[in-house]
């Protein structure tokens, strides 16, 4: 059976091909074509199960109604509940989401968002960014093209962003750890290190233990590798709970690192937070039901979501990027949600 025409549609009910693309592209009120007309279309137009060339549409009025989304790892839940809540909201506005993942590679991030850009498929990105030049970012921003980060920015460049913020949810939940008496506290950090929320994450643990007057112990930091999560953490762990060094609390900043903490830790028969507390930033659903419970930094997923996509739409539907408004930085508070991990009975603590 043929595909279904916008001239078949026209056909069927004896209107011009005219009347039923205003209809469909809802401009009948602007045309002063009665509801009567327009109810017969769209009903003639889901009888006949009638699918509009959404490509010839883009050509014609410019716009795809695509969402581009550029995330660092979609495995992780953290961008995963946030790409449920950009795709919610535009898809309430008409507009359907484009994913795809960087693997934390900037290079592979660009070709992404070019790819995009040169096939006309998206009319804005949501980037979770990895690049540490803002070159390429500034030039699409000369071009007017729709671009708003969410959870990293990039040093010395200004744009609509959407982030938490990483430097007080770090320290507050580092400062709960040393008041339950750990102050020797070991920290994972996850390249690229570069990165703001990295970045700020750790300058919230040095800031913690300043305020508490314990010596900074670089040797105590360690970056693992994006693409060897689990051998690195093993390694890192065995070494940062062995003399000399014998942490007795481990802060770790995301949560696929504590996973693969946890599962070291237990690996190795040592208790927590008995023989070694466990902390980290970034709260999953996992983190209530593991062995112990693991107390962590919450972010609003939905918040974030749900705020870079407003941004992105007022983007899109402004006549001019260049607007004195713009750009805009929401910075969202997170909050410490503390379990048997970090040796505490409190339940919720603010950050």
């Amino acid at each position: 059976m043929s595909k279904i025409s916008l001239e078949d549609v026209a056909k069927s009910l004896g209107v011009s091909k005219t009347l039923v693309s205003l209809v469909i592209n809802g401009k009948a009120d602007a045309y002063g074509i009665s509801k009567d007309t327009r109810d017969r279309v769209l009903e003639k137009v889901k009888e006949l199960n009638y699918q509009p060339n959404q490509a010839a549409r883009g050509l014609r009025t410019g716009k795809s109604n695509i969402i581009g989304l550029v995330v660092a790892d979609i495995s992780n839940q953290f961008y995963s509940k946030i790409s449920r809540s950009i795709e919610n909201f535009v898809e309430k506005n008409g507009y359907h989401l484009m994913l795809s993942s960087s693997d934390e590679d900037p290079d592979r991030e660009m070709q992404l968002i070019k790819m995009f850009r040169e096939r006309q498929q998206v009319d804005g990105i949501i980037v979770s960014t990895t690049q540490k030049d803002p070159a390429f970012f500034k030039q699409l921003r000369e071009e007017n093209y729709p671009c708003v980060f969410i959870d990293r920015t990039i040093e010395g460049f200004h744009t609509d962003n959407v982030v938490v913020d990483n430097k007080k949810g770090s320290k507050k939940v580092v400062d709960l750890l040393i008041k339950n008496n750990v102050r020797k506290i070991g920290m994972l950090t996850i390249s690229p290190s570069y990165t703001s929320t990295i970045q700020d994450r750790i300058a919230g643990y040095k800031e913690a233990l300043k305020a508490n007057d314990i010596k900074i112990d670089e040797k105590l930091i360690v970056e693992i590798p994006f693409s060897d999560v689990q051998q690195a953490v093993k390694k890192a762990v065995k070494e940062l709970v062995s003399a000399p060094n014998n942490v007795k609390g481990i802060y770790v900043l995301n949560n696929s690192l504590a996973i693969a903490c946890l599962e070291v830790l237990h690996e190795m028969n040592l208790r927590i937070p008995q023989d070694v507390a466990l902390i980290s930033f970034d709260d999953i659903d996992l983190f209530r039901f593991s062995y112990p419970p693991i107390t962590a930094v919450s972010q609003p997923l939905e918040d974030i979501g749900t705020k870079a996509a407003e941004l992105l739409m007022e983007l899109i539907n402004e006549k001019t990027q260049t607007s004195t408004a713009r750009p805009k930085d929401i910075v969202l508070q997170t909050e410490i949600v503390v379990r048997s991990s970090c040796g505490s009975s409190i339940r919720d603590f603010s950050a």
